[in-house]
């Protein structure tokens, strides 16, 4: 029988467990994959966490994976057994062995990209492709600031926003992630602890702030990142590394420059079949293209699941991390 990392209650690394399960057969839209790779995400740890809840325990998280097509259900004629596919986002469960998928929400993966890269792109790479194009379109010459620029999303985004003209401001939390935000194509890099960042993106944007920062961090960074802005400047906070943001008197906004924020989430953007063909396949071209270069820069078995969260959580991964199942 195949295996999964499941959680039976919420909590630390501790609470996953290596799980027999059971993989029936494909029903109507759906497929069953061999999964070669699964990506390990941030949202993975909220999952686990119980920050964002699942709908019933016990539960196999992640969001994110590659694998072999192994049979496909009824009404399913776009997929055949054999194919090589990847995915990013609901239904969880990407860490097992073997699982069933919705068939629309799966991509091919084109030829000359291998599983585990496929596996690491696509749901940091399609945020990558939201932050950058949609939630904010980023223009040739425009000044931005990334923070936690040598993490996953990051990685992409520093690389791809570079490519396309777009100065990037990247931050980092310690001098070693440093040197690799700038391979990945900041022209500027600050160290978070090493002084008053704020004043530091102020001086690089000519005094007037910048139009737009993408905050993963949240609540240790969130006001900080507001003083970056200029006037009417956008805030995209799309993530919590440090906990949630909660408690704000949306007054702020007002004085500090009639500003906006926006808390988007992949979901909405690859919403129906044409976006999420249309995200990936942007994508797909970016990295074909050279724009982007995906680092796999850790791998874990995925039954030392546990082992890849207490890194991911203690901040000593850099760019993607893939667990082989």
């Amino acid at each position: 029988m195949p295996h999964a990392i499941r959680i039976h209650e919420y909590g630390g690394p501790e609470k996953l467990r290596w799980d027999e399960i059971e993989i029936g057969k494909p029903g109507a839209g759906q497929v069953r994959l061999k999964q070669t790779a699964v990506g390990l995400n941030y949202i993975d740890t909220y999952h686990r966490t119980g920050l964002y809840k699942l709908p019933e325990l016990p539960a196999s998280i992640g969001s994110e994976g590659a694998g072999i097509v192994e049979e496909v259900g009824p009404g399913v004629s776009d997929l055949k057994a054999g194919d090589r596919v990847c995915y990013a986002g609901a239904p969880v469960g990407s860490y097992a062995e073997a699982r069933l998928y919705p068939a629309d929400r799966l991509i091919k993966v084109p030829d000359g990209i291998d599983d585990k890269i496929a596996a690491a792109m696509m749901l940091q790479g399609m945020t990558a492709q939201y932050l950058l194009k949609r939630a904010y379109a980023c223009k040739k010459g425009d000044i931005v600031v990334m923070h936690a620029a040598a993490g996953g999303v990051g990685s992409i985004f520093c690389q791809w926003a570079t490519a396309l003209g777009v100065t990037v401001i990247g931050t980092v939390g310690s001098q070693a992630k440093a040197e690799l935000a700038k391979k990945n194509g900041c022209k500027h890099v600050l160290v978070l602890s090493d002084g008053d960042w704020v004043a530091k993106v102020k001086e690089i944007s000519g005094g007037k702030g910048v139009p737009v920062i993408y905050d993963s961090i949240g609540k240790d960074t969130f006001f900080q990142s507001l003083d970056c802005l200029r006037m009417r400047g956008l805030m995209v906070t799309f993530g919590n590394a440090s906990g949630p943001v909660s408690g704000v008197d949306l007054g702020i906004l007002a004085t500090k420059g009639s500003l906006y924020v926006t808390r988007p989430t992949l979901v909405h953007y690859i919403a129906t079949r044409q976006e999420l063909l249309e995200t990936a396949g942007d994508l797909f071209d970016a990295v074909k293209r050279g724009m982007v270069t995906i680092q796999v820069n850790q791998t874990f078995p995925l039954r030392d699941a546990a082992e890849a969260h207490r890194a991911l959580e203690g901040r000593k991964t850099t760019g993607s991390t893939v667990l082989l199942p």
